[in-house]
């Protein structure tokens, strides 16, 4: 594991649509193919950043208070509501500018698939992440999709209150296109380059002896933090059967060990299936219902599948979430290797469950 997490941090990040991510791509795909694999680099288009999109919708919503239209305040809201919940948008091709691209290999054959993911690239940092302000995250993102829904009878209304609704957002707007033009990408040692050495571990174990019937795929994905995007595209592209079990890895360099029972930040998905059961019955890791942002799992969830998610959390927030201080010494390395053990655990009474299910 340490070898491809001391590979990963030694970029100087992996941003959504940079240099640093196709070189980790190329890093990731040459490493599995000198173990013997034949991995696919599967690109496609994604936005280089998620500030673009939200910068628009924050100027709907803030031209539309201002100026009292209301058609523009509520498409502004539909935008916000389908963004935060991982809807389709018909005005996303418009963001997806960058080229990025999903590292994919497999081992094994069989009826079932069992896929290990993990995203590779990293994000730019924002104010809200700051370490005295980060644990709000939750209460002011909530604040803002209260406004958002506000903002469509305040247009209506017009008057002074839509105006400083309106103006409300487009002060909004404008500290995310600061953002854009200032603020640098994080190393990510933590997210989620501690993901995807576990991830890779476990394929690789299993790999060497694959579990019978079982088809086991790595997905090292690319643009999770500009919306999900490199999950959104192997969920559409066949690889994964509706009846795949999903297991996701992501922070686990640092803090308490967590299973995820759901996630969503407006809409909520209930997680399902075999991989949640288990963990359940397993000492080691506690379960949260995630809302205080999106994983890989959730394109999954929203179509049902049976899918789970590993974080750890301190205080209810990933260590060094987002901020300049997520580089290689603030991960626990125990934490990492602990988090491999129970991923381990859970995966062998998945299988062992599902193996004495079989038909013979």
């Amino acid at each position: 594991m340490r070898e491809v997490w001391q590979s990963l941090v030694a970029f100087e990040h992996r941003g959504t649509g940079t240099r640093f991510e196709r070189a980790a791509a190329d890093w990731l795909a040459a490493y599995l193919e000198a173990r013997g694999f034949a991995p696919e680099v599967q690109r496609f288009r994604a936005p280089a950043s998620w500030g673009p999109e939200v910068l628009a919708i924050s100027l709907a919503l803030g031209l539309g208070g201002v100026f009292g239209w209301i058609w523009l305040a509520a498409l502004g809201f539909y935008g916000f509501w389908a963004y935060f919940s991982g809807w389709p948008r018909p005005w996303q091709a418009l963001f997806a500018r960058a080229a990025s691209q999903n590292v994919l290999a497999e081992a094994g054959a069989g009826p079932r698939t069992l896929v290990l993911m993990a995203h590779y690239d990293t994000a730019k940092t924002y104010w809200t992440y700051h370490p005295a302000r980060v644990r709000g995250f939750r209460s002011t993102f909530l604040l803002n999709a209260a406004l958002a829904a506000l903002a469509v009878p305040a247009a209506w209304w017009g008057g002074p209150a839509g105006a400083a609704l309106g103006v409300y957002f487009l002060a909004q707007a404008g500290l995310l296109g600061w953002r854009e033009l200032t603020a640098p990408y994080v190393n990510g040692a933590n997210d989620n380059a501690s993901g995807v050495a576990v991830a890779t571990r476990l394929f690789l174990e299993l790999a060497a002896n694959p579990p019978p019937g079982w088809r086991v795929l790595l997905a090292l994905t690319g643009a999770e933090e500009t919306g999900a995007v490199g999950a959104e595209r192997l969920a559409r592209s066949g690889a994964v059967g509706a009846d795949a079990l999903i297991l996701n890895v992501d922070n686990v360099g640092a803090g308490e060990l967590y299973f995820a029972t759901g996630e969503g930040m407006l809409a909520y998905y209930p997680y399902r299936g075999p991989l949640l059961q288990a963990a359940r019955g397993l000492e080691g890791a506690r379960p949260v219902a995630y809302r205080l942002a999106y994983f890989d799992t959730l394109p999954f969830a929203r179509r049902q599948r049976a899918v789970l998610t590993l974080v750890r959390l301190e205080g209810g927030v990933p260590p060094n979430w987002h901020w300049p201080s997520d580089k290689p010494e603030a991960v626990d390395w125990e934490a990492v290797e602990k988090t491999r053990d129970y991923a381990r655990r859970l995966l062998d009474a998945v299988l062992s469950k599902e193996d004495e299910a079989r038909p013979r």
